[in-house]
């Protein structure tokens, strides 16, 4: 029987930056498989018409038989607000007979890991998801210093952005928080986080890296990746 790890990844359709950061970044011997729900702009509709396809994405990767899977969008795990992400966790969870996470649970469990109370915010999203993901993080008991995004809809406009974009948003960071997310899975990001990090003085997390560092921890592999969150 093969020793091989096998990640199942539910993405949202014009996402093109999980696959290209989740196979760089995860531990040797870990193969990553995908399974795409369609979606072209991110709206508060779109992402809701989006989840409806979730259990046959997740149940499309049972057959590859993965060890657990993750839905990989943070708007999209959010958007319903306080308990809808446990809902996506339990029915992936279910479609695939094993372990699942979602992205803005994954989110919040790698800022408690790193002891943040303090957070600052930087996204592609327009102003009605931004307010949004503020609510979550505030209803999961962290305090927002600031948050700002990009305004952009068009997911390929997303994906089309670059670490050094990243970097460009995060400097306008105030330090005095615990940490910083950089919010989308989408947004290439995770080549960008030790430089940041470096700069800034405090850890900075991304969606990719929150989700990648759960669903490993979640299929029993040993995280790997950029930053204090895998150190």
């Amino acid at each position: 029987m093969s020793e091989w790890r096998r990640l199942g990844v539910v993405v949202p359709s014009s996402n093109t930056a999980v696959e290209r950061e989740f196979p760089r970044y995860a531990p040797e011997g870990v193969s990553v498989h995908t399974s795409r729900m369609p979606l072209e702009s991110v709206t508060a509709e779109a992402l809701d018409s989006m989840s409806d396809r979730v259990v046959e994405c997740a149940e499309l990767l049972s057959h590859a038989d993965v060890h657990a899977v993750a839905y990989a969008c943070t708007t999209g795990s959010l958007l319903h607000g306080p308990g809808f992400d446990e809902e996506l966790e339990e029915e992936l969870s279910a479609a695939i007979d094993g372990p699942a996470v979602a992205t803005a649970l994954s989110v919040d469990r790698a800022l408690e890991e790193l002891g943040a109370e303090r957070v600052a915010v930087r996204t592609p999203y327009n102003e009605e998801l931004n307010a949004r993901e503020c609510e979550y993080l505030e209803h999961a008991g962290y305090e927002v210093g600031s948050i700002s995004g990009l305004g952009i809809e068009d997911n390929t406009e997303i994906g089309a952005l670059t670490p050094e974009d990243a970097a460009e948003q995060v400097a306008s960071v105030d330090p005095a928080v615990d940490a910083v997310f950089v919010s989308c899975t989408n947004y290439p990001t995770l080549s960008a986080v030790e430089s940041v990090e470096n700069e800034l003085g405090v850890p900075v997390i991304t969606s990719n890296g929150a989700t990648l560092w759960d669903l490993c921890r979640t299929a029993d592999v040993e995280p790997a990746g950029p930053g204090a969150l895998f150190r």
